[in-house]
């Protein structure tokens, strides 16, 4: 396990240290300014990423000819690293090209790859993703938006939830069912949509934390010509593999959420009545628990990034760094909450901008113990690819999805 740059990995950091250094402030500065304009923040967000893709560090990883940056997965982990340091707008293209686009580089034919890659590289179009459903999540393979021949393409039927920035998205790709005779995995196709098409409805989500980020996405009579389908006819769950490989880019990026320095410094400021709450040997017990946690995900992490330097692929194993992170960043905030007390019910309106990151690990920590896998499915993939231990019992998976109850 490799804790430190190798020599040519080194050599990329301080290229792209030096690049971010020159060039990500003013995009940086104009992102927290407009913090409460989520379209305004976009085309600031297009004018950066336009920005990378003509000094190459947009999409790393996929290939010079259409407009990536030829770079290896690991060059992607370190210029992530380097740029996560500045605020800047990245999140409006994190689906599409951290899946949907290398789902077409990997799957598409070459007429839909010279159509939307370079577009997409560059920051001109903005993609989402169009998997979970109201009735399929963690079981995926379950879901039930149809598609159906209609002429020389495809009309879909159906609804998607919890879709990522498809209010603010030109494209997105949608996986379907299109044979219910046939069991679930296999009766599955996808295709690209273009998200202004009639009778695609998307309705924002109000979240707890004030954001819209997600959206319910409705299609009625939706018509999708046949050469937007991705990938054979009832070949949809291999497709669909493919894009939920491409999560594993984001090793070495985290959540964002606090954790022990936080909670470490808001312990020296908090008077329990009796002194400090740091003096408080409970208090430390529960600070020193969040630390050894943090330990065990920092090394971790490492053995993805040594994974990555070799031209290897993570394993399963990094469910575990989701599983363990997205819990961590709730305990965080209810330990920062327990800490103030009745005041800890107050937003950073009232407790100053210090107290966002609590605010976000108490929002968004239930949220990622859900989200792209909730801990239950992450806890079966520990226990069956990681640790060996025999599969759950799945009595549907020869059954015609037609035939299944409910």
């Amino acid at each position: 396990m490799d804790f430190e740059d190798s020599q040519e990995e080194a050599a990329y950091r301080a290229e792209a240290r030096g690049w971010l250094e020159a060039n990500a402030a003013p995009f940086a500065r104009r992102n927290a300014e407009l913090k409460a304009d989520p379209c305004a923040r976009l085309q600031v967000g297009k004018a950066w990423q336009a920005l990378k893709a003509r000094a190459g560090y947009a999409s790393i990883t996929l290939p010079r000819e259409v407009g990536g940056g030829g770079g290896t997965p690991l060059h992607e982990v370190i210029y992530r690293q380097e740029e996560g340091r500045y605020g800047l707008p990245t999140d409006f293209f994190g689906i599409g090209l951290g899946m949907c686009i290398p789902t077409i580089v990997h799957r598409g034919t070459e007429a839909q790859r010279q159509r939307y890659v370079t577009n997409a590289i560059r920051g001109e179009t903005v993609w989402c993703q169009l998997f979970s459903e109201p009735a399929a999540g963690s079981d995926l393979a379950g879901l039930r938006t149809r598609a159906t021949r209609g002429g020389e393409g495809w009309v879909i039927e159906g609804q998607k939830v919890w879709t990522t920035v498809a209010h603010l998205a030109d494209f997105g790709i949608v996986l379907t069912r299109t044979d219910p005779t046939v069991p679930k995995h296999r009766g599955l196709t996808m295709f690209i949509v273009d998200m202004k098409t009639p009778g695609v409805d998307v309705r924002p989500i109000r979240q707890l934390s004030g954001e819209t980020e997600f959206n319910e996405v409705f299609f009625q009579a939706v018509r999708v010509p046949d050469e937007n389908r991705i990938g054979n006819v009832g070949d949809g769950w291999n497709v669909a593999l493919t894009t939920l490989m491409f999560e594993r880019a984001s090793a070495g990026k985290g959540l964002g959420f606090a954790g022990s320095p936080e909670i470490l410094r808001l312990a020296r400021q908090v008077d329990l009545g009796s002194g400090p709450a740091i003096d408080d040997q409970r208090v430390r017990e529960r600070i020193a628990d969040m630390w050894i946690n943090e330990q065990a995900l920092r090394l971790l992490s490492a053995r993805a990034l040594t994974a990555l330097s070799k031209g290897e692929v993570p394993g399963p194993e990094q469910s575990i760094n989701k599983l363990v992170e997205a819990s961590h960043g709730q305990q965080a905030a209810y330990i920062a909450m327990d800490l103030l007390g009745e005041a800890g019910a107050l937003t950073h309106a009232e407790l100053g901008d210090d107290w966002r990151k609590i605010e976000r690990s108490w929002t968004w920590g239930a949220a990622m113990r859900i989200a792209g896998g909730s801990d239950e499915i992450l806890r079966n993939i520990i226990a069956e690819r990681v640790l060996g231990l025999p599969g759950d019992i799945r009595p549907d998976k020869d059954i015609a999805f037609n035939q299944l109850s409910g």
